[in-house]
């Protein structure tokens, strides 16, 4: 198994990027919330996790370990492969996880495209012993409000795409999200933004 990546960003796409490692560039899907922290040009580590298909090999990279593990750990509940497991991982930070779960918080886990009521409560029924108690990290969003302000709305649109909405859904979501903000002379934060797409987008 491929544990980590550490090396220096060649590239950097809507749902991934490329690593240099030892002159072998490997390319990861990551969540925006990831790839809002690597630049390309810069030295990076990266969590990993490797998944092995008939026809494919996919690696999955994380900002950290626990991240990595959650991921994991999601794809063990019943109908939760690796897409799903993501964008759940693009929608909440896993200690935030952690709290939709053990507090049995439907509507935290519906927030995440593709799970519906019936969904969240199989996760929340199979994965309630698995996943573990927070582990006192920062409250979801705090980690996202020191990420670059820059090029938040290119970041947001790439994730939503990536996560399976159309570019014109996406655009007008983030539009939408943009106005609010600017109508309150704030500026969002990547994961804020995101996840006031995603209730948006939802609502469609």
């Amino acid at each position: 198994m491929i544990a980590h990546l550490n090396g220096t960003v060649a590239s950097i796409s809507p749902d991934g990027a490329v690593i240099d490692v030892g002159g072998v560039g490997l390319r990861v899907q990551c969540t925006p919330g990831t790839l809002s922290d690597l630049k390309a040009g810069e030295n990076a580590h990266v969590a990993t996790s490797l998944m092995v298909r008939e026809d494919s090999l996919t690696l999955f990279g994380f900002g950290s370990d626990d991240e990595r593990n959650v991921f994991e750990l999601l794809q063990t509940a019943s109908g939760v492969g690796p897409r799903l497991a993501l964008a759940m991982l693009a929608v909440h930070s896993p200690d935030a996880l952690r709290r939709a779960v053990s507090g049995e918080d439907l509507g935290a886990l519906t927030m995440v495209p593709g799970i519906g009521k019936k969904g969240a409560q199989r996760i929340i029924l199979e994965l309630k012993d698995r996943l573990g108690a927070p582990l006192g990290g920062p409250e979801p969003g705090a980690a996202a409000a020191r990420q670059p302000k820059q090029s938040w709305r290119d970041q947001v649109t790439s994730g939503l795409v990536n996560l399976g909405w159309s570019a014109r859904d996406a655009e007008q979501a983030v539009s939408a999200v943009e106005a609010e903000h600017a109508e309150a002379g704030t500026e969002p934060d990547v994961q804020t933004a995101l996840r006031a797409c995603l209730r948006k987008l939802s609502k469609q």
